[in-house]
């Protein structure tokens, strides 16, 4: 690197070139590369001809997307009979995989909100992209409790829209507190997102070569000129945003876990619950975050933007997040017995060695033992292993949701009504179907808005002014 940085102190920074190896800390932009380049390379994957790999992803995912509404259109016109539904199971994969989008929605508002307060440089190259998936997977979890309720003209009631019978909604329950939590979260989610949109849409605008795209990028530019006024606007309205949505990202998922703990179900009635979810949901978010970014990183050719050591962070959060998430489970089998509830204790036993063992030892495996890699630097840093790694997570922490879920419920406290829950072509399909929506939407995304912070990366690279206007900027590059 250049010569020594000073920091608006007026302290010598390390010249990195000098400084021992021990001691040299990875740039979050490498190869020294210019402000205009990364303005280029990151304006250039939209303003480019769209690349066959893209076609080749978004036919498919739309397909399968229009799947997910057909098997939704069977469904309303058949009755919920068409799903594996039955007693005791009543719910099943419908909530399963509402509570699994909900948590792949958790990690953009804690990369971009709790990150920023922190001034976690590190985040601005992947901040983009994970809020825009927060705003996606809360599009694919909303589908669900809206058909779950079976005649799906019910899930009117579900809001608190007062009718001719002055009938409300009950708001004791949890589910109503879901439809409350879920939509908050996802209209501060769109604005904060949207907000840090405003310069790069001012940067695609001005490069724009057609009237169509300036005048479409001018539009929700919002006027935007770089002014000191809008820089000083921007950065009050982003950090309130950011406080804001700070709180959500611990209540959403606790409220969503209400839905099981508030009960009396054995296996469901416990307080460790809205820690745990927040901390599966953090788990599952970074994970999913790493599922997407690592093959963009390589088809984008952003290698110079998304660094191994974006990747290496993102792992020790996993790991961090998984270790908590293994301790939580080794704790409810010991409330079980601690407890001394016999129905209790039996629900545990029954997850671990009942007829849904496998589901269990699933979850263990995915999400307690496969995180354990990441201690080893050579395994964070390896892009094949955590993508891989980042997939199994995934793959847990559905299965987590559906352990609590079906579990719970299959073996009752009669055993003349214990059942066994298999799911149907159409649950399958539903399911499916909402990986189709979730991939259609990113993909749009990424054709169409610049998918990294170009203003905030450029804060954080080794020749940015100290006093650049994002707090990140400002002590320059250690």
């Amino acid at each position: 690197m250049a010569a020594p940085t000073h920091t608006h102190h007026g302290t010598p920074t390390l010249n990195v070139a000098a400084a021992p190896k021990e001691l040299e800390r990875e740039p979050l932009v490498l190869n020294n590369r210019s402000l205009s380049w990364i303005t280029s390379t990151i304006a250039g994957i939209v303003e480019g001809n769209t690349p066959k790999w893209w076609w080749a992803f978004f036919i498919p995912s739309a397909l399968v997307m229009s799947m997910c509404f057909g098997m939704i259109a069977y469904l309303i016109s058949a009755g919920i009979g068409v799903w594996g539904l039955n007693q005791p199971v009543g719910w099943a994969w419908d909530i399963t995989n509402f509570v699994f989008w909900i948590g792949i929605g958790h990690a953009g508002t804690l990369i971009s909100a709790v990150l920023f307060l922190l001034r976690q440089k590190w985040r601005t190259s992947i901040n983009r992209a994970a809020e825009a998936m927060t705003l996606f997977a809360v599009a694919c979890a909303g589908i669900f409790p809206m058909i779950h309720v079976g005649r799906i003209w019910f899930a009117w009631w579900l809001f608190p829209l007062p009718n001719a019978n002055s009938i409300w909604p009950q708001f004791r329950s949890p589910l109503l507190w879901d439809v409350f939590a879920v939509s908050t979260y996802g209209t501060v989610s769109l604005l904060f997102w949207y907000t840090g949109l405003v310069p790069d849409l001012a940067t695609m605008r001005d490069r724009a070569k057609t009237k169509i795209r300036k005048f479409a990028y001018g539009l929700f530019a919002l006027g935007w000129t770089g002014s000191n006024r809008h820089w000083s606007n921007y950065e009050k309205a982003y950090l309130l945003l950011a406080g804001i949505s700070t709180p959500l990202v611990l209540s959403v998922h606790s409220i969503v876990s209400f839905d099981f703990a508030v009960s009396v179900v054995p296996g469901w009635h416990t307080t460790i619950f809205p820690p745990y979810f927040v901390a599966g949901a953090i788990f599952s978010g970074f994970g999913m975050v790493l599922t997407l970014m690592i093959p963009l990183r390589t088809v984008c050719k952003l290698h110079d933007l998304v660094t191994i050591r974006h990747i290496d962070l993102m792992c020790k959060v996993t790991m961090a997040t998984g270790s908590i998430v293994g301790y939580a489970y080794a704790m409810e089998f010991f409330i079980a017995w601690y407890g001394g509830n016999p129905y209790e204790l039996y629900a545990f036993k029954n997850r671990a060695f009942g007829p849904y063992w496998w589901a269990y030892w699933s979850m263990v495996s995915c999400n307690v033992i496969c995180p354990q890699l990441f201690w080893f630097k050579a395994f964070r840093q390896n892009v094949v292993i955590v993508f891989i790694i980042s997939i199994f997570v995934n793959i847990g922490m559905w299965f987590e949701r559906f352990v609590i879920i079906v579990t719970s419920l299959h073996r009752d406290y009669l055993p003349s009504s214990w059942g066994y829950f298999s799911p149907t072509p159409v649950d399958i399909l539903t399911f499916v179907g909402s990986f189709g929506l979730f991939l259609t939407l990113f993909l749009l995304f990424m054709r169409f808005l610049p998918m990294i912070a170009i203003s905030e990366v450029k804060g954080v690279t080794p020749q940015a002014d100290p006093h650049h206007p994002l707090g990140g900027a400002k002590e320059g590059h250690h």
